[in-house]
């Protein structure tokens, strides 16, 4: 398990969100569970 630090930008503001993931997990993998991450956090 690795963890990968992504930004990425949610309704118009830019985040910071950090990922934890096996080694062998596709970056397309990875933005869409950051963005869930992203999304719950800001949304609840």
């Amino acid at each position: 398990m690795i963890e990968v630090t992504v930004k990425l930008n949610f309704e118009g503001k830019n985040y910071q969100t950090n990922v934890i993931v096996s080694k062998d997990t596709p970056e397309k993998q990875i933005l869409q569970m950051a963005r869930e991450q992203v999304r719950r956090q800001w949304t609840n």
